[in-house]
């Protein structure tokens, strides 16, 4: 009759070791425990890397007359894009929320496999029984998976950069626009800020709850509060620019636009909203006149504020992330000393 095992810990490495181990002895320990996820890791690295390519490669095989990818003589009255140009746009469109939700698998796996299960099990006990201090034992499985995750997203974020490139030009897109919400957190450094909470996030989870199941949930919960936040509220981290006028006064390509609306002689906006309960677009246009409204305006975020709203994101991710570990390493101290 067979018996049930339970997985191999870094206790049980340990103990086969045998003497005193340090800070990294404990990681060498760690990695070869979680090889598996390791080369899992790996693996999914490489996939996307290998969609990207054959998205660029396929496009370079189209048969586009012009730079804009038109497949019809240039200049004419016709714009027809090559099916490999739509199809790409079509599949990075959403490359930066599949970063974001790889980003939160890396917490849910701290949370979880990482620290949880070992908590639960008490395996813990042994390593910490091998001169591993509490403190280094909860270090190395924080340190060792942010480092990972940094390195492999950042390769990522090349690489997907690489392809919104191949992009450039394309005037009729609205898909791969630089603010939208499948594009903006995976191609900046606001990704690898998402990346170090997540696994902070994972690790404070696990020390508080020491369910793994319930840990990997918890930290689940708390990254989609987060990221949906931010989502929401990303528009306010940096002033944006009020333009005058209509049409291409107003809005410039490459604008996120916000709102619009008009302003009275003494500067107070009035917006659209406010009076399109009103009916059709004639009575709209009464109810802003008779509000006191002159001249209209247009209220954006241009191209230029990409780097300052990646910046401001990625410090608010940052000091989360930091809380986070400090909190981790505060509980851990209250339950073990």
């Amino acid at each position: 009759m067979s018996t049930l095992t339970r997985p191999k810990t870094e206790a049980d490495a340990v103990a086969v070791a045998g003497g005193p181990v340090t800070l990294r002895g404990s990681i060498r320990v760690l990695l070869r425990v979680h090889r598996k996820a390791l080369w899992g890791a790996g693996g999914l690295l490489v996939i996307g890397i290998g969609i990207v390519v054959a998205l660029r490669i396929w496009m370079a095989a189209a048969k586009e007359l012009c730079a804009d990818g038109d497949m019809t003589p240039c200049g004419g009255p016709v714009y027809q894009p090559s099916y490999a140009r739509t199809s790409t746009e079509l599949f990075l469109s959403d490359g930066g929320t599949v970063l974001l939700l790889l980003a939160g698998l890396i917490g849910v796996f701290v949370a979880g496999p990482l620290i949880a299960r070992e908590l639960e099990s008490g395996t813990f006990r042994l390593a910490w029984a091998q001169s591993v201090s509490p403190a280094h034992w909860l270090a190395a499985r924080l340190a060792v998976p942010a480092a990972l995750a940094v390195v492999g997203l950042t390769v990522l974020i090349a690489v997907y950069r690489w392809g919104l490139w191949a992009l450039r030009g394309y005037p009729y897109s609205h898909l791969t626009t630089w603010y939208d919400s499948g594009i903006f957190p995976g191609t900046g450094p606001a990704l690898l800020g998402f990346t170090l909470l997540a696994v902070a996030v994972g690790g404070l989870c696990a020390v508080l709850v020491r369910r793994t199941l319930l840990s990997m949930s918890l930290t689940g919960l708390v990254l989609g509060v987060v990221a949906l936040g931010l989502h929401k509220r990303r528009y306010e981290l940096w002033p944006h620019i009020l333009r005058r006028g209509q049409g291409p006064q107003a809005v410039s390509p490459g604008d996120w636009h916000l709102d619009y609306g008009m302003l009275t002689a003494s500067g107070h906006k009035l917006y659209w909203r406010d009076c399109l309960g009103t009916g059709t677009a004639e009575n709209a246009r009464a109810c802003m006149r008779a509000r006191g409204a002159v001249t209209n305006f247009t209220e954006v975020h241009p191209a230029s504020h990409y780097w300052p709203l990646q910046l401001v994101e990625t410090g608010i991710l940052l000091a989360l992330a930091a809380l986070a570990v400090f909190a981790a390493f505060r509980v851990l101290r209250r339950l073990h000393g």
